[in-house]
């Protein structure tokens, strides 16, 4: 790989424009972004971020596109849309992927990365689970709290040698690192996504369908920590199941974790008073899948998937 790096990011929401801003800073990267509804706004005046852990900045991509038309093959696709549609959003990427082109998953839930896999079979992925404070407060501007960790890894593809693999994600790294963010490479990136959706499995189903926050929630009855606890453990249970050896203890931690929170609601939640289609696939629907396959019992799980399939229907009605 030349010493320039094209990278594009494709979904140029709040997390998007973070990782946005923290690759600008690397003097290897020629930036292309995907801007839809902010469009305008990006391209007149770039993307703004104002960060508790980076300070205020004001920086303008190399290019601002509406769709990938036009654009050459890049380095590196970095897809922090909504994990909505996938395998629609894959076939778009198509323009600027050749075999060298290496994904990086941005997203929340678990099986995001199989529709690129199965699209793109001769292309490197790496995998990424976020932990960023961010939300656009309005189009191009981007407020950040000090919250901020990410952990990425190879979805790895045998049909690509190891070491080729190892350097793509090395290459990712040193960009994360000259961008001076916090992050850590790890081998076996399964289990943090299985343990982020442990935790989203809960906040976001539970705050969207009853329209309160965490703290609301848990203290509505004597009946919803309870509720929490076993939803999650049915998910542990299927992550097991897959093979990715989560603890019960995963349960204890994620708790005392809220506790020490105010109460907060989601960004599904945030998708569903807004009237926008919600992430219920990646984050319900795989593992509802996989515990159908499995022969493994998750009631609590599937009731939600099934009420939260009605509602996100008709929020897709609405648009």
């Amino acid at each position: 790989m030349s010493d320039q790096v094209d990278v594009l990011v494709y979904g140029l929401g709040a997390i998007g424009s973070f990782y946005a801003f923290i690759l600008s800073r690397s003097n290897r990267v020629r930036l292309t972004v995907v801007a839809r509804s902010n469009y305008e706004v990006v391209k007149a005046n770039g993307i703004t971020i104002d960060s508790e852990n980076h300070g205020h900045h004001t920086f303008h991509p190399h290019r601002v596109v509406k769709s990938l038309a036009d654009i050459p093959p890049v380095d590196y696709i970095v897809c922090a849309h909504k994990a909505i549609d996938q395998d629609e959003v894959a076939a778009k990427l198509q323009p600027a992927i050749d075999n060298k082109t290496t994904f990086v998953v941005i997203q929340n839930g678990v099986g995001n990365e199989e529709p690129f896999r199965e699209q793109f079979p001769e292309n490197s992925i790496i995998t990424c689970v976020t932990w960023v404070g961010a939300t656009q407060t309005s189009p191009g501007i981007v407020a950040h709290t000090k919250s901020e960790d990410m952990q990425i890894g190879l979805f790895p593809n045998p049909k690509v040698e190891t070491q080729v693999e190892q350097r793509q994600l090395e290459t990712f790294a040193d960009l994360l690192r000259n961008g001076k963010t916090r992050f850590q490479v790890l081998e076996d990136m399964q289990i943090q996504r299985w343990e982020k959706v442990v935790w989203n499995v809960a906040w976001n189903s539970l705050t969207t369908l009853t329209m309160v926050d965490t703290q609301s929630w848990l203290k509505s009855s004597e009946d919803a920590m309870p509720f929490t606890r076993q939803l999650m453990q049915e998910v542990i249970n299927i992550a097991r199941a897959c093979g990715v050896p989560l603890k019960d203890s995963l349960i204890d931690q994620l708790m005392d974790k809220i506790n020490a929170m105010p109460g907060i609601g989601s960004s599904m939640q945030t998708d569903c008073k807004s009237g926008r289609p919600m992430e219920i696939d990646v984050i319900l629907g795989f593992p509802v899948r996989k515990s159908r396959e499995l022969g493994i019992q998750a009631p609590y799980l599937e009731t939600l998937y099934v009420l939260l399939r009605a509602v996100d229907g008709r929020l897709r009605l609405a648009q």
